[in-house]
Formats: C-alpha cells, structure tokens, sequence
C-alpha cells in the first residue's frame, strides 16, 4: 500500500490535483476517445504478439478498428453513471486489458482464440497447468497481475477522486443508453458494407481480420440458437413426416469405427508444394477401393469440436452464434440426440478414445449428454511415444485402444470415435526432423517450408496409423467399417487459391470395410457423413438422421426445404419444448465410464531402507495419483505396473486408492481400497520384549 502511495499520481498538491481532474471532467469525451483506441490497439498488440502487426491491423482494418474502439468506447460511457468516474474508469480499462492478455496468453499456445464460452471452463483453463494450452508460468503471471490490479484499485477507490459537478440524473442515464442503442445499429451498418462479418467459419481468421473486442464480444451476445419464425408443433411434425420410415432390419449390424483424423489435408492438393513421394499412400488407396469425397466442415485451421458436433449429431452449426462452442455451452445443460444414442436403441456398444484430455473442449461432460457408454481419454493410457516436439502424443496408441473397447463388450456390436492428435498444430518455423522421410519443397519461405516438412512428415505417421488400424480390425474378423474424416485443414495460412479444390473449408473422407459393401462417392457436409454412412449399412435410426437419409433419396441435399427443416429438427431437440419427442427426455445422459479396463493395486511394500512404498498394481498411467485416507500424496510414476510414494506419506492400516486423475481435479477412474500391511510394523510387534 505504501508503495501504490508513493507511485499515485493522487499525491501532487491538491491545487494541481484539482486542474487535472476538471481537464479531465471538461474533455472527458475527447480523453475516452482517444483511450478506447489506445486501448484497442494495445489489445491487438498483445493478441498478435507484435506492435507491428497491431499496426498493420490498423492500416488494413481501419474501420474494424475504428468499430473496436467504439465498443470500448460505449463500455467507458458508463462510468457517467457513478461519482467515482477514475475508480470506474480503471476498472472497465482493465477488463479489456484482462481479457486481451489471456488471448494472448492463449494464442501463444492454441490457434483458437479466446471467447466467452471459455470463461464457462476458467477452473478447466487455470488447472490446465503445463499443458500445451496454458502453461503454469501464464497462469501464476495472470494471478499475480489481476491481485496487483485488484490492490490498485482497491485503493483508487477509498482514495481518488470524485465527480463533484452537478449529476444530470435524467440526460445522463439517457445519453449512456443512447451510446449503447447505437451498438446494434453500427453492427449491422457495418456487418451489411462488409466491414465486420456477422459469422466466423475460421473462429481465428475472424479474431484476426475483426480485432479481439469484436470477436470477443459477438462470442457473449451471439449465442446458442435463434428460434426460427415459424417454429411450431406442427413445422417439427412437418420434418419429421419427411423422415425415412424404413425400418433397421439387419440382425448382424457390423461394427463402425469412426476416425477423426486431426488437421488432415492432402498435400497433393495444396498447388505449390511438391514432394518426394506420396505422403499419405495409403489414406489415397482407400479412396481408390472404397466410398470417399469431400467434406463440408464448419471451420478452417482450429475449431475441431464443431466439426465433431456435426459429426456425431447430424445438426449443423450454421445454425448457431459466432464463436459458438455447443460443448461448452447448451450441452453443459441439455442432453442431445446423437449417432450414439440412436446405435445404442438397437443394441450397439458405443465408445471413445482419444490421445489427449477428457475434459478438453468439455468432452467428457459432452459424450455423457451425447449417450456414449465410456470414454478412453490420455488419463487412462499408457502413453510412451511423443511426436518429436514432445507436444502430442504419437497415434498409434490408439490402435491397441480402439481394440480394447471393442473386445470390452462381447456379443454386440460396437460404435467407436476414435480422436487423433498427431497432425494438431503448431508447426514449428525451425528445423526439427533432421532425416525427415518426406521431403517437401516449394514453400514461400525457409521457416514456412519447415513448418510444412514437419506438418508432412507427422501426416506421413498419420497414415501408417490408418493402414495399422484397418489391419488390426481386419485381424479381429468381425464385419466392421471404418470412416476416416479430416476435421479442418492445417492452421498454416492457406487461402483458397492454395488448394486444388479452391475450398479451405473442404477436407476429405475415406471409408474401409471387410464385408464387401460397395463403393458409392459422395460430396458430403460433415453433418450428413454418418447418415450416409449408416444409410448405407441400412441402418435407419434417429430423428435428424433419418432426416437426412430422406433428403439423399429425394436429391433434397442443400435445398432451402431441406435446411429449414434441419434447423427445425435441431432448435426443437436443444432449446426447444421436443415435439419431436412428444415433450419427454428419450434420449437422457448416460453414466459415462472413464475407460474400459479396471485399474487395481496388488501390493505394497516398503523398501528396504524404509525411504519410499512401491505400490504394484494394474493399468497405471502417468496420470495415476496415490490417496492416502483420502488425500492427495506426491506420487511416482515408474511404469503401468508400478507407482512410488514417499514412506512419510503412509502408515500401517491406512487405506490407499490410486485415482485416474483429469484435469481441475477430477476422478476419472479408481482402484478399489487396498489396506496398506507395514511388514515391519507387524515384525516389530512380534518382538518379544524383555
């Protein structure tokens, strides 16, 4: 506190306290002006990670920034409302200023920029400590900043000045509300000459060409679902009518293996690079021998949870708010509908298995409302390879997985969404391989040309793991099928006159199977792929697939018919009363179980100098942590059989459980109780005594 005195400005004499604060009172309009463009321009910088790069923003996006700084400027107008204008001020600047350092913070580390369904998952955020979103170094610095803030203006406020002059208590209240009206009206003159766009498909291009405050706040007041005008009983019953009524038949349904494969692009397809061999031969020869096309997804470079949304659901996110992450969102409140559920009415086992967390993007919460029976995340595998950054774990962990939940439910067929992460970005602008298999030339630059060796050459892994897995589900001798899909393409600043499809947002999808179903192409959106998929097994099931399955026969694919009744089907199911469901909950959240193999401890014991507890056991991961009586102890991983803890920590007769811990503290899976023996409490005590 002695410090901030020293450091205020408050401290001048009070003559010249005085003139201040009356220039400030005379030329307040003028001084907001020209902070809310300091402020905007300080935002960008901190965003973009460069002065300069805030300055081109300004040059090229003159009037997006101009549009910026009035959103800042409207924010600052509220402080007329209250006598104390420097405390108020202080507090709105350093909103902006918080809000842009974390997306700063976070584009340091994530393409994805920061948006307001992010602060739904703060705790998820800050717990997400060394991690490649958010390292424990930005977490304390942010912490640290915000309490230095927070004792700033704790003083301001007891401290500095306030308005003395004569409070319009009408005129006031009314130009603030006025300043604020005129936010909706600027948007849409703004929006309508092609200054702002009213929908970003690249949620970080829009951040980049918009500005953060825009994009920022488009993400708060643009959400979920618009009601659409003539939304009634009758219009969902109109779209259901139009469904298919074939009924699923089939009594050996074959398993159906669903493959996200992360920042897939055929690099054939971008026009200026040339290689010296094909870097993804085998994903090319399933497009030759089996079903394939392109794919409509909703989002270029970033964005994968959206496009696993349409995925799994059938729905489209053009239906949905700017920025707009339905995980995060409605799906954190409302159980939805989705090719799981429908599978698991006609018997399917349904699961997921990713190589990254289980509370990312909220996924855990989300394949529970999504009716999934477990969820195979990084917590609860045995992860050794890592890609040569050392930032993701390698694929081919997924194969062994993607097995085990299949074998973990006999006698019935399986549903399993399987999540790479090997392609994910950042590139590197460094040279990394240093015998690279592929190697690429063409690039603009030297550091955009090892950024695209490395994308290459992690993609050329990528698909030795497809040619793996499919061998591996040949191998099992069940009829099943598999669907490979890129999610969007790579975030390495391609434009549409890069690509030979002339398209960013298209990628491709691939399909295998053991059974002889013949091949049948199509170009696809990403939220009719299983539709097709499962309309080609005859499998007829769901309320908005069975939809599209309709619109196939019917060639109704794209026609405003045809969108008007999907939007329909969706709003009803997610926000609105589910006619469709005759108003009851048909399709609950499921008890999702984390994992399909059951960790246990099988031993304990001291070491021989007494120093640490070896604990033996099964299906332990690096994620594996020691409770003692119910409490967190420090825990050594040493492999899937063993773990270590310190002999301080545990006594003869405590109960000890290893947890499979999640992120934010979460529980994931647990052993049962195991009753720790001191063999030399028990020796002791067998002593005779004298």
């Amino acid at each position: 506190m002695k410090l901030l005195q020293k450091l205020s400005v408050f401290r001048i004499n009070p003559e010249k306290r005085a003139r201040l604060v009356a220039l400030f009172n005379h030329y307040s309009l003028l001084i907001h002006m020209l902070l809310s463009m300091a402020l905007c321009f300080t935002i960008e910088a901190i965003s973009r990670h460069s002065v300069l790069k805030a300055l081109s923003f300004f040059d090229e996006h003159t009037l997006a920034f101009a549009y910026n700084s009035f959103i800042i400027f409207a924010s600052l107008s509220l402080v007329y409302l209250i006598r104390r204008r420097t405390f108020a001020r202080f507090i709105i600047c350093g909103f902006w200023l918080f809000l842009g350092t974390i997306n700063g913070c976070i584009l340091s580390n994530r393409v994805t920029p920061f948006g307001y369904t992010d602060l739904k998952c703060i705790n998820d955020l800050l717990s997400m400590q060394n991690t490649n979103y958010f390292t424990a170094t930005e977490a304390m610095l942010v912490v640290f900043v915000t309490s230095i803030f927070i004792i700033f203006c704790t003083y301001i406020f007891f401290k500095g000045p306030k308005f003395q002059g004569e409070r319009k208590k009408i005129l006031t209240p009314c130009l603030v509300a006025l300043c604020f009206l005129m936010l909706p009206i600027t948007t849409q003159a703004a929006q309508s000459s092609n200054i702002l766009a009213s929908y970003f498909a690249n949620i970080a291009q829009g951040y980049e060409n918009y500005g953060f405050v825009y994009g920022f706040s488009t993400s708060v007041v643009d959400r979920g679902m618009s009601k659409p005008k003539d939304y009634s009983e009758e219009t969902v019953a109109d779209a259901q009518n139009k469904s298919k009524k074939t009924a699923t038949t089939n009594p050996d349904n074959p398993n159906i293996v669903v493959v996200l494969l992360e920042s897939f692009l055929d690099p054939t397809e971008v026009n200026y690079l040339h290689f010296s061999e094909d870097p993804i031969p085998n994903f090319r020869k399933l497009t030759e021998n089996y079903s394939s096309g392109y794919l409509t997804v909703p989002v270029v470079g970033a964005g994968t949870a959206n496009t696993e949304f349409e995925i799994l659901t059938g729905m489209s996110m053009q239906y949905f708010g700017t920025g707009e992450y339905p995980y995060k969102t409605i799906l954190k409140q409302t159980d939805c509908e989705s090719i799981a559920s429908d599978l698991s009415k006609i018997g399917y086992g349904t699961h997921v298995v990713h190589n990254n967390g289980g509370n990312f993007y909220s996924r855990a919460n989300a394949f529970s409302m999504m009716g999934f029976d477990s969820f195979t995340s990084k917590e609860l595998m045995d992860i050794r390879e890592y890609t040569p950054l050392g930032s993701w774990p390698t694929d081919d962990i997924l194969i062994d997985e993607t097995v085990k939940a299949m074998d973990a439910t006999e006698g019935q067929p399986d549903f399993v969404y399987t999540i790479t992460v090997q392609g994910h970005g950042d590139y590197p602008k460094e040279k990394v391989l240093p015998a690279p298999e592929i190697l690429v030339s063409g690039a603009k630059d030297e550091a955009t040309g090892y950024q695209w060796e490395y994308y290459v050459n992690m993609l050329h892994e990528v698909d030795k793991f497809i040619a793996n897995l499919t061998a591996a589900l040949e191998e099992r001798g069940e009829n099943t099928i598999v669907v490979f899909f890129g999610d969007h393409i790579p975030s390495l600043g391609l434009e549409e006159t890069d690509l030979a499809s002339g398209n960013t947002f298209l990628t491709q999808y691939a399909t295998w199977n053991n059974f002889g179903l013949a091949k049948k192409d199509a170009d696809l959106a990403a939220y009719e792929l299983l539709a097709s998929t499962t309309d080609a097994l005859d499998i007829h099931e769901g309320t908005i697939f069975t939809y599209e399955q309709a619109a196939f026969e019917q060639h109704l694919q794209g026609t405003e018919s045809y969108l008007e009744g999907l939007n329909h089907l969706q709003y009803d199911l997610l926000y609105g009363e589910r006619y469709a469901y005759q108003g009851e909950d048909l399709y609950p959240a499921t008890d999702l179980v984390m994992g399909v193999e059951d960790t246990s401890i099988v031993n304990m014991w001291p070491s021989a100098s007494s120093d640490y507890v070896t604990i033996s056991g099964k299906n332990f991961t690096k994620w594996s942590k020691i409770y003692v009586n119910g409490v967190k102890v420090p825990t050594i991983y040493i492999n899937n059989a063993r773990l270590r803890m310190s002999a301080r920590d545990i006594q003869d007769g405590d109960t000890v459980v290893v947890n499979q811990m999640g992120s934010g503290n979460s529980v994931f899976r647990s052993t049962p109780e195991f009753v720790y023996d001191d063999p030399y409490v028990a020796s002791t005590e067998q002593q005779p005594t004298e």
